[in-house]
């Protein structure tokens, strides 16, 4: 199934230079990523991945959690354009990992579930203004990201990967002159899926593309001529995220870890991953 949309032309945040033509050895070292994203990090060597912080049961009475049940319905930030986690689909429905695991735990919590798409750099940013509650959108924990959001345990983790167009000629990273990342330079479009829509489009400015290995598969599967250079980069750690600028949320915090857990134990996560990653069990930890 085609979940890629049509190119719309969206401003580069970078001047970039024009793609070499010819060899893989003349490819230019500019390497697109999405906007506050970990990949955009790693490229300029400010990655910093770590761990939730302890989680603690809380008192629900003047909780966010408390506030989502009166209410009957949860808000949830996510990506329209992030196949195969999540994707809107013509008739107006979300569809994908993000989503099934987003609904899982709205019916787990027993109430509703509402989707809102903001930009991604507005929900890593924090300061949310209780426009949504949370945030189940394939967020890695970092330590800056820390500072601002509230994280529960990992639902999932994921390899970030390198992906090349097919015109450039590059299959491994072998076929590059220069190192990544410390040789490379970054351009960032919105979101890293801009980035695969850009090379459909035929636009030259760069030839390499770093995202997650399944949103790479996904590009691969719907026809976008591009390949997969290299399979893990490095590893992200995915976990709901909530702001901490908002309403008090400890019991909330809590009960979606707990959720998230439960899913973990009873195979409903394993389950989802292997529905939408071709089989693949992306729910346990490297090494686990």
């Amino acid at each position: 199934m085609n979940t890629w949309r049509r190119f719309v032309t969206v401003p580069i945040a970078a001047i970039v230079l024009a793609a070499c033509q010819g060899s893989a050895a003349e490819i230019t070292n500019v390497v697109c990523v999405g906007e506050a994203t970990t990949y955009l990090d790693w490229l300029n060597g400010d990655l910093e991945p770590d761990e939730p912080d302890p989680i603690a049961e809380a008192d629900e009475a003047g909780d966010l959690l408390e506030t989502i049940r009166e209410r009957g319905t949860i808000i949830v930030s996510t990506d329209p354009n992030y196949a195969p986690q999540s994707f809107l689909q013509p008739d107006g429905t979300f569809v994908g990992f993000d989503i099934d695991v987003a609904t899982e735990i709205a019916n787990r919590l027993g109430v509703d579930i509402q989707f809102e798409t903001p930009d991604w750099d507005l929900i890593t940013a924090g300061n949310w203004g209780e426009r949504w509650d949370i945030s189940v959108g394939s967020m890695t924990i970092t330590t800056p990201r820390k500072e601002i959001l509230s994280f529960t345990q990992p639902y999932y983790f994921t390899p970030a990967a390198l992906a090349a167009s097919e015109q450039s000629g590059v299959t491994s990273v072998d076929d590059l002159s220069f190192e990544l990342p410390e040789g490379a330079e970054a351009t960032t479009l919105p979101t890293d899926a801009n980035c695969a829509e850009a090379i459909q489009a035929g636009r030259e400015e760069f030839d390499l593309w770093v995202s997650a290995g399944p949103t790479i598969d996904e590009a691969i599967g719907s026809d976008i001529p591009i390949v997969k250079v290299s399979d893990s980069i490095y590893v992200e750690n995915l976990a709901v995220a909530i702001d901490k600028s908002g309403p008090e949320h400890a019991a909330l915090l809590y009960e979606i870890d707990r959720i998230i857990g439960e899913m973990h134990e009873d195979g409903t996560l394993t389950d989802l991953s292997e529905e939408w990653f071709d089989g693949e069990d992306l729910t346990q930890a490297p090494g686990e």
